[in-house]
């Protein structure tokens, strides 16, 4: 399960807005090797699902992972952050064994 805070919740719809993504865009969240911690979040919004993907809804927003990078993200909560570090969603991710200072790679 993925699931998203009220303030990535509010976020997310912003983006949306923004980025003049239709209403039927999910977000779209996955996994890649690379990074400064040997994994790299992904995320964008998308309109196409694949026949492996896995999907959880939670607050109204429709997340969708493909069940290789589910291995690595199950659990994660979806929150946003206005701090110093920049202002974005970040991934609360109880797998990572580490992360990197910047909070888009990850290790398990």
């Amino acid at each position: 399960m993925i699931t998203v805070s009220d303030r990535a919740k509010t976020y997310i719809a912003h983006l949306r807005d923004e980025q003049h993504e239709p209403e039927a865009a999910f977000v779209r969240v996955g996994v890649k090797g690379g990074g400064c911690s040997g994994l790299e979040y992904q995320l964008k919004f998308d309109t196409a699902q694949k026949a492996d993907d896995q999907i959880f809804e939670d607050k109204g927003i429709k997340v969708v992972v493909d069940m290789k990078s589910l291995l690595y993200l199950y659990g994660t909560e979806l929150d946003y952050s206005g701090g110093l570090n920049g202002k974005g969603l970040v991934f609360n991710n109880p797998n990572a064994s580490r992360t990197c200072s910047c909070g888009e790679s990850f290790a398990v």
